[in-house]
């Protein structure tokens, strides 16, 4: 689950992490008392969308104006004019894609008298199954650039979860930033802060770029990108009462509420497999014989009746779906629960479009039956290179 970067700037804070002055708004209206409320006199209106590289975004329309989806303001009357031209506009990003996404919320802040700009952030390294931080002197920039060009000026290293975070984490921190006097003291301080954030609101990702030193001296975090362990949020309600739809797609949502792992691609082909593994070699077939998946989906090992039909249905509401391709090796997914679903579903809402069902393993017979026997127009498949090209064929009109 992701966050606002005002949500997260909040909850860092909690842990004492230094941030800026700043304000949400969610009308136009509001702005300018908002900006009030902050030292000034210059702002910062940023745009809060779940993407990142808002600042080089451009808005779609018009009368947004040129300015990016990051802007400095001078006055409280140019914040309330930038959040007119914002409020309700689309901003397309690198992250976007061409679609962008509409911007429903602003968060204003007290401007910063940069002198230099750093890159920190902390994730769950899958090798070592600890808690890792990455480093750089590059900030302001893609991680994945200074990765490319000048990987030397990167530096990671992972914390024991058996000592937790100690004084020679933060030192190294202040090393790899050519950080000395207070300035280190202040990254010994902050790394640790940032640790405790991380871990006890079990987070998966915790992003700062740039993190920043001002002209005053200060250790300052000028952005922030947190995403969570969905698995462990039922232990955070807090953190799932900032959950914002409206920056989801409306069928992962609904996805959720069955737990499927769903997500939404740019294809005409709907999957419905199970196992991720699986789900991945499906896709790459369609792909290989000419066309693209419009969704991952995984119903899990365990899926019942009324998951299976809800991931159906799912599929079916997408209406750049032109065909579905249901791919099943049942081990302890059984291929009969599976018929029963998709059949029920079929029942409910139609079909109007080429379904291709592969069904192999346990209870693949009675599976293979209870299709048989739906009167449902279903193409069977031998195997998954059999039902790619029966599934392409069907859609390009074969």
């Amino acid at each position: 689950m992701n966050i606002h970067e005002y949500q997260a700037k909040a909850l860092l804070g909690e842990f004492g992490v230094p941030i800026s002055k700043g304000v949400p708004v969610l009308k136009a209206a509001d702005a300018e008392a908002a900006a009030k409320q902050l030292p000034g006199p210059v702002y910062v209106v940023k745009s809060q969308i779940h993407a990142g590289g808002r600042g080089k975004g451009k808005f779609k329309e018009a009368s947004a104006g040129d300015k990016g989806g990051v802007r400095i303001a001078k006055s409280a009357a140019e914040v309330s004019e930038f959040a007119k031209q914002m409020l309700g506009a689309t901003l397309v990003t690198i992250q976007t894609g061409p679609a962008g996404k509409q911007v429903n919320r602003l968060y204003i802040e007290d401007g910063s008298d940069i002198d230099k700009e750093f890159y920190l952030s902390l994730l769950v390294d899958r090798e070592t199954s600890r808690v890792s931080f990455v480093v750089s002197t590059e900030g302001g920039v893609n991680i994945e650039d200074v990765a490319h060009n000048t990987p030397e000026k990167i530096v990671t290293f992972s914390v024991d979860p058996a000592t937790g975070i100690m004084g020679h984490h933060g030192r190294t921190v202040a090393k790899a930033l050519n950080l000395s006097g207070d300035l280190a003291k202040q990254a010994e301080k902050l790394t640790a802060q940032l640790y405790a954030a991380f871990v006890a609101k079990d987070m998966a990702m915790l992003e700062i770029n740039p993190l920043v030193v001002t002209k005053q001296g200060q250790l300052r975090v000028l952005d922030a990108k947190v995403s969570f362990d969905d698995n462990a949020l039922f232990r955070h309600p807090e953190v799932v009462a900032l959950r914002d739809e409206t920056e989801e797609d409306a069928k992962e949502i609904e996805a959720s509420k069955y737990d499927l792992n769903y997500v939404t691609l740019d294809g005409n082909i709907g999957c419905m497999v199970n196992g991720a593994g699986l789900a991945m070699a499906t896709m790459d077939i369609i792909k290989l014989y000419g066309m693209a998946p419009a969704n991952f989906l995984d119903v899990g090992g365990s899926a019942s009746k009324e998951k299976v039909a809800a991931a159906f249905k799912i599929i079916t509401a997408d209406p750049n779906v032109k065909g579905i391709l249901v791919n099943i090796f049942g081990g302890i997914m059984k291929c009969d629960v599976i018929a029963e679903g998709v059949t029920a579903a079929v029942r409910e809402v139609g079909l109007s479009v080429p379904l291709v069902v592969r069904l192999e393993g346990t209870n693949v017979e009675l599976g293979k039956k209870i299709i048989r026997e739906s009167g449902l127009n279903v193409v069977p498949a031998d195997n998954l290179d059999d039902a790619a090209q029966k599934i392409v064929k069907a859609v390009k009109g074969g």
